[in-house]
């Protein structure tokens, strides 16, 4: 079997859909994307395909260390996406060329269902409990939000009481079998972030994530030793190197490889492997599509410590046979490969150019740059 082609196809909102085609018929589907630069990452993967193009696509493993270590400069957002992108179709090609899920060929399934959590926002505490009460009546068990920004380094005490407010309105409006987590976005400082984590722990909060900005390991080992909220990290951080500090110095108790970004399905697997032996969580982050969900699914799966995959799309629209939610969990896939196929037809009125800009933020007493 050898690989004849590369395609991709730019879906609104801001995703990125690729599709490898192979001499046998046989079609594998990716999802790489950096979110607000997906046609860079386009770009990329047209450069790799020099390479590619005519190779044997079982060889997975291999094609991904020809990518990822055949460069002088290694890693980053852009050249890993595109590797984690192709890595996907690649498994999904030898899925179908097998006849078996992807997770068959990584050591099979450790559970029967995936748990997933879904996002519930609001612009007023009313709507934000009433979206969240809506997300439990559609099924979901698990739910996460964010709060509102910009935030200053020290901000004050009337924002950190909102927060709370927040927290507490919905704490108490859902049943205590029903999770909570907070992202807070790497917006910030590790002092703030100390200050939000201890008005917050009365409420059993399942992980805060991104407290502060990964790019400091130790700031962050500063944020997880002052509460007892689990800390959660990852979705900035790519291939098992990125994570190792993270580990060594015990900075998060769940991790969160983005499967369209840290390096791929087996490269998650991987991560997943390094965490199960400083005890680590995995919670696979993904805002994207349905094909980045099927190929954290796959990884679920087969990860002994997984405990919640992100999703904001199960597929209605994009592909043929979305997923199913039932009681806050989809049932393990049983289809060959990723276990999906595209619905191209209703593909057809997504379709744009690939431009998505990221916001922008600035604080408004000083005019100054604001995290997003």
């Amino acid at each position: 079997m050898k690989i004849t082609k590369f395609e991709s196809i730019f879906v609104k909102p801001r995703w990125h859909f690729l599709k490898v085609y192979t001499d046998e018929g046989i079609v594998g589907y990716g999802e790489p994307i950096v979110e607000g630069k997906a046609r860079t990452v386009a770009m990329a993967i047209k450069e790799m395909e020099t390479y590619l193009i005519g190779q044997d696509p079982r060889r997975i493993e291999h094609l991904w260390q020809v990518l990822y270590r055949g460069s002088f400069y290694r890693g980053g957002p852009v050249l890993t996406s595109a590797i984690s992108g192709i890595e996907q179709a690649l498994w999904d090609i030898k899925g179908k060329w097998l006849g078996v899920p992807v997770y068959e060929l990584l050591g099979g399934a450790v559970r029967d269902r995936i748990r997933v959590y879904a996002h519930v926002h609001g612009d007023t505490i009313e709507e934000f409990v009433r979206n969240a009460k809506q997300r439990v009546a559609e099924g979901f068990t698990a739910l996460k939000t964010s709060f509102e920004g910009p935030v200053r380094l020290i901000d004050t005490l009337e924002y950190i009481e909102k927060c709370e407010e927040r927290i507490a309105a919905v704490r108490e409006a859902l049943p205590k079998n029903i999770d909570i987590a907070i992202d807070l976005h790497g917006r910030f400082s590790p002092a703030m972030a100390i200050k939000i984590a201890k008005v917050l722990e009365p409420y059993g909060i399942m992980f805060l994530e991104e407290p502060c900005l990964p790019e400091n390991v130790d700031t962050m080992v500063t944020v997880a030793r002052s509460t007892s909220i689990p800390i959660a990290t990852g979705e900035r951080l790519f291939t098992r190197w990125g994570f190792r500090e993270v580990l060594e110095k015990q900075a998060a108790a769940v991790l969160q490889p983005d499967i369209c970004h840290c390096g791929g399905i087996l490269e998650a697997k991987k991560i997943a492997a390094m965490a199960e032996v400083y005890y680590a969580a995995v919670a696979p982050h993904n805002p994207l599509g349905p094909i980045s969900l099927a190929a954290g699914l796959q990884v679920d799966a087969c990860i002994p410590n997984f405990l919640c995959q992100e999703q904001v799309c199960l597929g209605e629209g994009y592909i043929k046979e979305p997923f199913k939610l039932r009681d806050g969990y989809i049932e393990l896939p049983t289809k060959p490969g990723l276990g999906i196929e595209l619905d191209e037809e209703a593909l057809e009125d997504k379709l744009y150019d690939g431009s998505w800009p990221s916001p922008v933020w600035f604080h408004q007493d000083d005019g100054s740059f604001a995290e997003w």
